[in-house]
């Protein structure tokens, strides 16, 4: 009898041990890209002074990954929510190029400068919904939705203009490229942060507290899980998967704008392939593709993993910039087997 009463309980501490472990195993992939990004770090200190070098700390290096990864924070944010509920973004690079084209056009012909960022935002947020309309009212496929949108933005910039177009020195959208010290390091290595910073640390905590505070957020992650279910449940699908996809349209224009200010020009090929290292920074941070499961914090340090593997190579000299692509494949692929296993694992 004794036996049969300690049963029970022994089975369920092995149910509680197993459901704690199949948590923290959805975790691994964030753990493992904070591990990478800290080993890169120690590598980078090691090999190049990357953080401390002749006894003083190496500021503009922390400065350097944050200005220069800015607006692919930015993207990796946007692209979080939509990965979360089973879809992708690929218009994102190309709607960067037709907002920040069109911005310098415009503000170099003469319209108030200010004006021309909230135009640049809008310009994002247009594509977004575009996207968001194709998917849910025409039943077209994510991935072929803002495929047709990553072509359409891309054609109009080049129809814009197939040259560079330079930001005038006076343009107000230069202020987001602003210089603010906030450590006065020896010589140049100051810790400096620009608007464009403090504006992709915005976006994240806006992330942040949506998907985690709010019932958007909730129904975000009910929909990947599956989106019948959520229907069923009377959660409002269709407003927040039009939400999402505007969303990330609306952060490309931010992007935009952001990066066009560090810059100081644009043209009809920028952006090229930064869809691909936001989804890669989403899928690195441990956001699954299938939805359902990640963290916009998640995404930052998969972008920064990327950011930072840039700045090793070319410490380097000897690795070819080529190979930047080549290692954040493989990067990838690692992360999407790992996740493959660890959600055969869970069913």
């Amino acid at each position: 009898m004794s036996a049969i009463a300690v049963q029970p309980e022994n089975t369920g501490l092995s149910s509680k041990i197993k459901s704690w472990m199949d948590a923290k195993a959805m975790l691994l992939p964030t753990y493992a890209a904070l591990v990478i990004f800290v080993g890169m770090l120690i590598y980078g200190q090691a090999e190049y002074g990357l953080i401390v070098s002749k006894g003083a700390m190496q500021w503009g290096t922390m400065s350097n990954l944050l200005i220069n990864n800015a607006h692919i924070i930015i993207l990796a944010v946007g692209m979080t929510f939509v990965i979360l509920t089973g879809g992708i973004d690929l218009s994102v690079g190309a709607v960067i190029a037709f907002s920040s084209l069109s911005g310098v056009m415009l503000t170099n012909a003469g319209v108030n400068g200010w004006l021309t960022m909230v135009i640049m935002i809008l310009i994002g947020t247009l594509f977004g919904l575009f996207s968001g309309v194709l998917v849910q009212y025409f039943n077209v496929q994510p991935f072929i939705a803002t495929l047709a949108t990553m072509f359409l933005a891309r054609g109009l910039a080049s129809m814009l203009s197939t040259e560079p177009q330079r930001l005038s020195d006076d343009s107000p959208i230069k202020l987001i490229s602003t210089d603010i010290k906030l450590i006065d390091g020896p010589k140049v290595n100051d810790l400096i942060v620009t608007p464009g910073v403090l504006i992709a640390i915005l976006v994240v905590a806006a992330g942040w507290w949506t998907l985690h505070r709010t019932r958007t957020g909730r129904t975000i992650y009910a929909i990947g899980g599956s989106e019948t279910s959520a229907s069923l449940m009377g959660l409002p699908v269709v407003r927040t998967k039009l939400f999402i996809y505007t969303i990330s349209g609306t952060l490309a224009g931010i992007a935009g704008l952001v990066y066009t200010a560090e810059l100081g020009k644009a043209q009809n090929i920028t952006g090229v392939g930064w869809e691909l290292d936001a989804i890669a920074a989403t899928v690195i941070g441990g956001t699954l593709l299938t939805g359902a499961f990640g963290y916009v914090l998640g995404s930052v340090v998969g972008a920064l993993v990327l950011g930072l593997m840039t700045v090793l190579i070319t410490r380097n000299g000897a690795i070819p910039a080529e190979w930047t692509t080549i290692i954040t494949g493989a990067i990838l692929l690692v992360f999407v087997l790992l996740q493959r296993a660890i959600t055969l694992r869970k069913k």
